[in-house]
């Protein structure tokens, strides 16, 4: 009896002709995922990934990296046996011997898509149904609401034996849907609009806005460990920090106080703009929320976008705070986004915030700034990092 693990295809199954490109990759990022807990053979059956470990196999971590996965609407830890109904009779007990023994009630649910196979779908389920109650003398059946369904899958090469699926991240494979850059502050949102884009097959690239002194070294180290976490369902990001002081003082020293977030947002947008088509992404993705905070209402963000060449993607901007805080603590980025260390966005905050600019106001204010040197020299003041989970 060798154990194996089921991954379930979600939305890829709806992809006609392409289906086979989409599982590729899937693939592919499930190989990079899995590659430090063993070696694993991959095979595509019938919208079924089936990840056979070669050797010895940290499966404990494998299963948890395959949960992070997107593109997988389900999966399994199964027991792969002989296609013979004495083999499926022995092995099942042994197998879901652990599963059992905390249930009350079960059932058996057979599918057989190998037709040759001698017994019909009913009686493989009769037949295991009988033995498991025999094995376990405790349980009871319930066809309604059993606390463990117990799955038989007579396939091609292998009968497999499993217990309920788990659910998977869903979404699609990274990859699939292109790549964009990602505005990352040390707050909430933007790591949660990060994961959100990701999971709709977006790769990405980061970019975050640093401002020695008001800032410190372990402000970016709390980036680098939101971005850790990111990567866990992501993968790979590519990290591009850019000082950003200079550009703060000259907006302090030139512009009126109550524009000086949204003037620092044009400038953040904009090199984030050129950064991103440099690094060949089609899309900016940003964590604001509308009416979140005075340089997120519709007539700030309408300002900001002004600024850009690139469609900016803002996954967050119908949630209140509660709900992205929820899936920030669903994949693990709240506790650190709450570290308090700040980030360049709180510096020099203005003390009354113009909430209604219109973009004459902000282009007129920018006049006394030199705008175009200062990207310059801020482009040319990045560091690269390369972020893996």
């Amino acid at each position: 009896m060798k154990e194996i693990i089921l991954v379930k295809n979600g939305e890829l199954a709806l992809k006609g002709l392409n289906r086979s490109s989409f599982e590729d990759i899937l693939i592919k990022n499930l190989k990079r995922r899995l590659r430090p807990f063993g070696e694993f053979e991959y095979k595509k059956s019938q919208s079924t990934i089936m990840i056979i470990p070669v050797g010895s196999c940290d499966m404990d971590s494998a299963s948890d990296a395959v949960s992070k996965v997107f593109g997988i609407a389900a999966y399994t830890r199964s027991a792969a046996v002989e296609k013979d109904m004495g083999a499926i009779l022995e092995k099942a007990p042994e197998y879901l011997k652990e599963i059992l023994e905390n249930a009350d009630t079960f059932k058996v649910n057979a599918k057989r898509s190998d037709k040759a196979f001698p017994f019909k779908s009913p009686e493989i389920s009769s037949e295991l149904g009988g033995r498991l109650l025999e094995r376990f003398n405790h349980l009871s059946v319930d066809v309604h609401n059993p606390d463990v369904t117990v799955t038989v899958e007579i396939r091609d090469e292998y009968a497999f034996i499993h217990a309920d699926q788990i659910k998977g991240a869903g979404g699609m494979p990274v990859g699939t849907g292109g790549k964009a850059a990602l505005l990352i502050s040390g707050g909430i949102d933007s790591p949660v609009a990060g994961y959100m884009m990701a999971k709709r097959g977006i790769s990405l690239t980061a970019v975050h806005f640093a401002s020695p002194p008001f800032t410190s070294v372990q402000a970016e180290e709390k980036v680098h460990s939101l971005l850790r976490q990111v990567a866990k369902y992501s993968g790979h990001i590519h990290l591009i920090t850019v000082g950003f002081t200079e550009i703060q003082q000259e907006i302090r020293k030139k512009c009126p106080e109550p524009l000086f977030t949204l003037i620092m947002r044009r400038f953040m947008m904009r090199i984030a703009d050129r950064l991103a088509r440099e690094d060949n992404c089609a899309a900016l993705i940003t964590g604001e929320s509308v009416g979140q905070v005075a340089s997120q209402t519709i007539y700030a963000l309408g300002c900001t976008d002004a600024v850009t060449t690139l469609p900016v993607f803002r996954p967050l901007i119908g949630l209140d705070k509660d709900e992205i805080i929820s899936v920030s603590r669903k994949i693990e980025t709240f506790d650190i986004s709450i570290q308090p260390f700040e980030d360049c966005c709180t510096v020099f905050t203005p003390r009354h915030p113009r909430t209604r600019p219109t973009l004459k106001m902000l282009e007129d204010a920018e006049t006394a700034l030199d705008v175009d040197p200062l990207i310059e020299a801020a482009v040319k003041n990045i560091k690269i990092t390369e972020i893996e989970a």
